[in-house]
This record gives structure tokens, C-alpha cells and sequence, in this order.
């Protein structure tokens, strides 16, 4: 069903031609007839919502009600849901928002907050001699483009670049691994005390520039190398200004539930707010191990601690080729690791750990060639490898997986992305269900076949795991989305549909929304979304971007997160 708008004086009047931008700010825009699932997790109920100005002005439970200004934009609304914007916990676009900025990704799948600086590794703070290496580092994650404006040093320039014009909001983790890049470099190493107080430092001052929290990347160099110490003085600095810890821990495999309960024990000894990102039970030693998982969470809850947790609707992960290697192996800048690769003594240790012990970088388990498929390339004569296993790569070629593995990162000069096949249906269900789950896309958008969550996670979740098997009811799902998230973030008057709040809005067929994106074709477009409103301005209309740009960076002052 296809929502239908039209001028409130011109009866008859078509709806606007998509694609030309949003409706100015200042003209009111009416969304009748619709039923409102408001984000806090109640019962939905029909109603009119009157927006102005990029604010809820007033919502209308019985027709009519509410009066409507002349000239006023009408959207009728009847048979969609309208919620509030939902909210994506874990995004990898710090540099396609910037790059590609109507961002398709998102607006196409409802996403209106995204929360940026992900897994310990992104580019604010930075120094000059820091950015390169770390633009090489994760290359595999968010590309390394070409003429890019690189002027930003700081927390609050990169806020400040993304108030120059972006299409939704964003929120910014301060990275574990970039500030320990800064104090003390790449390698391995526990600080010195005055390392420690420079990354303090750097995140106090990231946070006093408008930072949520803290991201880290336990399995990433160099945040991989950091001990119980170094983490409880970062969280101390986060618990005394009001932000949040969200570690990517130690493992997802063989030491999964070890690794989960070091910070949820962070928690408890300085009372910091802790929100496990990606919390998913994954490779073979954690089939049906999710009740284990929930029950340290519900532990921690019941202590008193701030808990939080976020998953993606699909099986697979995405990461970096690199990833995979022991955390030794990936020491220092890419030009290190690239000798270990050309180094016969190094590259045999590399081999026992990744085919006989275990890497660390593979989350403490043997990598299976099956399961690693590359995702994306740097390089473009690599390009045919895309959409293949390191086994099948291996078979076609007459090689040994392992020397795949090694001249592809060579070659690619660690530029390589990829997707793991090593999730578990059972588990993604148990933790879904968990009051306590928010939504994650983990979704990496540079690539020729990136993963399928990074365009679809929304319309997954409402469409295959609420519509379809029932997982969540339609108004839970949306809470998840929503309500909840906003309060682990701390937003300011968004994430519900309520008067005063910000008009984040998306209006959608709860019968027909589904993800478009699959493994096969993993830029496909959501459907049965019809709009989706930006601070008030229509980021998406009849199910098509519009290339507005409403979105504003959101910044925490004085306990709560707000745009400037």
C-alpha cells in the first residue's frame, strides 16, 4: 500500500514527484490515519500526527481533532504503521555518510540515528603520523578513497564535518585502538603511566567535544593489547561523564563467554554502562550456548549494572581478511604485517596457530577455509576471487587454502573484506528475545559483495523474524528499535512518536517490509517502506531517496545527547 500526500487546501492535489529533496521545514506536514506503534513497547492506536518545524507538534487520537494549518502537507497514512526512526547501534558508515551522502544504506531500511566509531578503530582523535597507518588498517572496513578531505584531527571536527549536510543523525564512540595508537603506537605492550593518562586524556576530551562513549576492538590490534588495567581506567573516565563502553571483546569463539564476562565485570568495578555490540554466540563451540550468554547479562542487571546488548538478524559476521591473524601476526603498521607475510619462519607460526592451535585473531578457533568468503577487494585484478570461499579459491586454482589466504593479503595489501559463515539460528533467536537487545548492522558498505545486513537489517528483523516466525510482536521489535535504544544512547526527545519529540519518523506496510538485499545481491533496497522523515525533512517518499540531507551530529552535554 502506498501512502498518499497531498497539500491540505488541494483535495485532489498528486502526491510530491520523489527524489527532489524534503518538504521545507517550516510547512506543517499532517501524517493521517495511521497506526502509531510508538516505541515504548505499548499497544499501537490509530491517530493523526501533525509535525512542524522537525518537531511532533500534536497527535490526534480521534479523526479530526486536530486542526490542521492551511497549507498544510497531508500524508494519508491509513493501513501503514508510523514509528519512530529506528536507530542502528552499530554502524560502519564513518566514512560513506560522508562520501555517499544521502545514504541509501540506511534511509532505504529506515535507519535515522546511526552510531559511529565502531570497534576500537576509526579516525577521530588522530594525529598526523597516526591517520595513514590507520586508513591502511581499515581499508577492508570503510575503503581508502582517493582525494578524500582529510582535515579533521579531532572528535569535534569530525562532528563539525558531519553537520556540513548528512542524511541522518549520528552519534560517536571515541576508539579505543586509534587514542592507544596515538599514547603508545601499534604494538604490543602494556603502557606506562603516562601512555595511560594520555589516552585518559583523549578521552575525556573527546567526550567533552560531544562523544557518546567508547568503542573497542578486543581482537584488533592494538586494542587486543590491552590489559584489565588499561580498560578499568578508560571506564572509570567514561562512568564520571555519563558515556558508555562498547567493547567487541576478546572472542566470539572458543572464548566467548570468558570474554563477555571480563566487561561485564568492568561493569561491576566502576559502574560504567556497558553495551555488548554484535553480543552474538558464533562458531562451532557456541551452538546453542545463547542461555548461557543471556544468564551472565541477567546477572549483571540484577547487581545493579547497566546493561545493554545489540545483534543483527542474519548468521554470517563480516570483518577484515586480516582479522584472522594472530594478534602478534598484525603487530604494528600494514608494512609490518606485510613482512611477516613474506617471512618463511613467521609465516609458519601463522599456520600453526591458524590450522592446528587456534588464532586469537580467529577468536581463539581453527579457521575454516569454508567458511571465509571474500566480500570486497582493493584491487581491482582480485576482483574475480569476490563471492568465493578461501576452499573454493584453493580448489579452483590448484593451491593450498593457506597460501590463499597469504597471497591474497599480499597482493590486496590487507585491503581484502570478508564474510565468516559461522552463526547459529538458535542462538540469533534467544538473543533477540532478550529485553535487553537493541539493533545492530555491523554492516560494511565498501565491497563488491558486502554483507546483506548493511542494507537490510531493519526490514529483516520486521519482516522474517517478526511478520514471519513470530519472534517479537510488531510492537516489541519497534521498542527494540527505538524507545530502547534512544535510552541507551540518552537521547533527547527522540525515539518515541510524542509530542515535543523530534520528528524521526518512518511510515511503513507491516505486510509487506522485507529485505531486498541478499548474499547474492547485497545492495538491494528494503521494500515496504514508504517514507521515513529526517529531523522532519522526507529522507525517503513513496519508497524512494529523496537526497535530502536532514540529519545533524548528536552530541552528549550535561547527561543527555542532543544535536547542537
Amino acid at each position: 500500500m502506498t501512502a498518499a500526500a497531498r497539500p491540505a487546501d488541494a483535495p485532489h492535489a498528486p502526491a510530491r514527484t520523489p527524489g527532489h529533496g524534503s518538504a521545507p521545514s517550516a510547512v506543517p506536514l499532517l501524517l493521517r490515519g495511521a497506526d502509531v506503534v510508538d516505541g515504548t513497547g505499548g499497544p499501537r492506536f490509530r491517530a493523526d500526527v501533525l509535525v512542524r518545524e522537525g518537531r511532533i507538534e500534536s497527535i490526534g487520537r480521534r479523526p479530526g481533532e486536530l486542526s490542521v494549518p492551511a497549507g498544510s502537507r497531508v500524508v494519508e497514512a491509513e493501513g501503514q504503521v508510523l514509528s519512530p526512526g529506528f536507530i542502528d547501534l552499530h554502524s560502519h558508515a564513518d566514512l560513506r555518510i560522508l562520501i555517499e551522502r544521502t545514504h541509501p544504506s540506511r534511509i532505504t531500511q529506515g535507519f535515522t540515528t546511526e552510531v559511529l566509531g565502531q570497534d576500537g578503530l576509526s579516525y577521530a582523535p588522530v594525529t598526523d603520523a597516526v591517520l595513514p597507518q590507520l586508513r591502511g588498517k581499515i581499508a577492508g572496513w570503510n575503503g581508502d578513497p582517493e582525494g578524500f578531505d582529510w582535515s579533521w584531527r579531532s572528535v569535534a571536527g569530525y562532528l563539525d564535518r558531519l553537520d556540513a549536510g548528512i542524511a541522518t543523525n549520528a552519534c560517536y564512540l571515541v576508539p579505543h585502538g586509534s587514542i592507544r595508537a596515538v599514547a603508545a603506537g601499534w604494538g604490543e605492550g602494556a603502557l606506562t603511566p603516562s601512555q595511560l593518562r594520555t589516552m585518559q586524556e583523549l578521552l575525556a576530551r573527546g567526550m567533552d567535544e560531544g562523544a557518546v562513549g567508547l568503542s573497542t576492538g578486543l581482537t584488533y590490534t592494538p586494542a587486543m593489547y590491552a590489559d584489565r588495567a588499561e580498560l578499568t581506567a578508560l571506564c572509570e573516565v567514561l562512568a564520571s561523564r555519563g558515556g558508555f563502553f562498547s567493547p567487541h571483546t576478546r572472542s566470539y569463539g572458543a572464548g566467548a563467554l570468558e570474554a563477555y564476562r571480563e566487561v561485564l565485570g568492568l561493569a561491576r568495578a566502576t559502574g560504567c554502562a556497558v553495551h555488548l555490540t554484535h553480543a552474538t554466540m558464533n562458531f562451532p563451540p557456541n551452538t546453542g550456548r545463547a542461555p548461557e550468554l543471556l544468564a551472565e547479562v541477567d546477572a549483571a542487571l540484577a547487581d545493579g549494572c547497566d546493561i545493554t546488548l545489540d545483534t543483527y538478524p542474519y548468521l554470517s559476521g563480516a570483518t577484515t581478511l586480516a582479522a584472522v591473524l594472530p594478534s602478534w601476526a598484525s603487530a604494528g603498521s600494514v608494512e609490518d604485517t606485510l613482512a611477516r607475510l613474506a617471512d618463511p619462519a613467521a609465516l609458519a607460526r601463522i599456520r600453526e596457530a591458524l590450522e592446528v592451535t587456534g588464532s586469537d585473531g580467529c577468536h581463539g578457533v581453527t579457521a575454516d577455509w569454508d567458511t571465509i568468503e571474500i566480500s570486497g577487494v582493493a584491487h581491482p585484478e582480485l576482483a574475480h576471487r569476490v563471492g568465493r570461499t578461501l576452499a573454493q579459491i584453493a580448489a579452483q586454482e590448484g593451491r593450498d587454502p593457506f597460501d590463499v589466504l597469504v597471497d591474497q593479503l599480499i597482493r590486496d595489501r590487507l585491503g581484502t573484506g570478508i564474510l565468516q559463515h559461522v552463526g547459529h539460528e538458535e542462538n540469533v533467536r534467544a538473543i533477540m528475545r532478550h529485553p535487553a537487545h537493541l539493533v545492530g548492522s555491523d554492516g560494511l558498505l565498501v565491497g563488491a559483495k558486502p554483507h546483506p545486513r548493511a542494507w537490510g537489517t531493519c526490514a529483516q528483523l520486521l519482516g522474517r523474524y517478526v511478520r514471519e516466525l513470530g519472534i517479537l510482536s510488531l510492537e516489541e521489535a519497534i521498542a527494540h528499535l527505538t524507545g530502547n535504544a534512544a535510552r541507551r544512547l540518552r537521547l533527547r526527545e527522540r525515539g518515541l512518536v510524542r509530542e515535543g519529540f523530534a520528528a524521526d519518523l518512518v511510515l511503513f506496510d507491516p505486510t509487506s517490509i522485507a529485505a531486498g538485499a541478499t548474499y547474492a545481491e547485497p545492495r538491494r533496497p528494503a521494500t515496504g517502506l514508504s517514507f521515513v522523515f529526517v529531523n522532519g525533512h522526507a529522507a525517503l517518499e513513496d519508497g524512494e531517496p529523496t537526497g535530502a540531507l536532514g540529519g545533524r551530529a548528536l552530541r552528549l552535554r550535561d547527561g543527555q545527547v542532543a544535536a547542537r
